[in-house]
């Protein structure tokens, strides 16, 4: 199996929640055939910068410590600080690996309530991993990944999201020349996935950039 990287970084403990909105960016495994830099990808700069664009455009009470610094958080998916969180974040899922536990809790996580954001992911070979492993806990039998259309409430409920657009790493962007897909035409397009509870909620989303005519579609 998988294993973790970065294992010196500070994980959340109970003490650390306090009712506002924390980024809790979860920690998972490396798999020994996966595509990306890992869980770790834009540590902590993703998650300051996230928490600082939610206050300023949103009235939820978000987590600042004393010297007006963000408060984010690292949560393994074996914690029980996991359920603490609401909102969950992972990079760069070409590089996950999960073993038994990792999924049953993560489906556990997912079906009690919580959501999983998953984003920074790029062309079909990348995609093939997350699918592999995502499936692990969310079978596509009973949990199949569908592509949310540009109506769907989620994009529409505090702005109106006309179109997610690639954001590539600033060195992608230099060597392309302003272009925004880092892997050419394999990771030519924007997909919006989800995978969606029993209830039709979307609990886990997907933005991920691969080629029109992936195997997956």
């Amino acid at each position: 199996g998988g294993r973790f990287r970065n294992p010196g970084v500070q994980v959340a403990s109970m003490a650390d929640f306090d009712g506002k909105f924390h980024y809790c960016r979860a920690v998972y495994r490396d798999n020994p055939r996966g595509d990306g830099g890992g869980w770790s990808t834009d540590y902590p700069s993703a998650d300051t910068n996230l928490m600082i664009r939610f206050s300023e455009l949103t009235k939820a009470p978000v987590g600042f410590d004393a010297s007006g610094y963000p408060q984010h958080l690292v949560v393994p998916l074996t914690s029980d600080e996991l359920f603490r969180c609401p909102f969950i974040m992972m990079q760069e899922v070409g590089a996950l690996y999960l073993t038994d536990e990792d999924a049953a809790r993560l489906r556990l996580y997912l079906l009690k309530g919580g959501f999983l954001w998953v984003d920074d992911f790029w062309g079909s070979y990348a995609w093939s991993v997350w699918e592999e492993e995502i499936q692990k806990a969310f079978p596509p039998n009973e949990f199949p990944i569908v592509d949310l259309p540009a109506d769907h409430p989620i994009l529409r409920m505090l702005f109106e999201v006309s179109s997610v657009p690639q954001i590539p790493a600033i060195n992608s962007w230099f060597s392309l020349g302003g272009g925004t897909s880092e892997r050419g035409a394999d990771s030519a397009e924007v997909h919006t996935r989800a995978i969606l509870d029993p209830n039709g909620r979307v609990m886990l989303l997907m933005t991920h950039n691969t080629d029109v005519s992936d195997s997956w579609e």
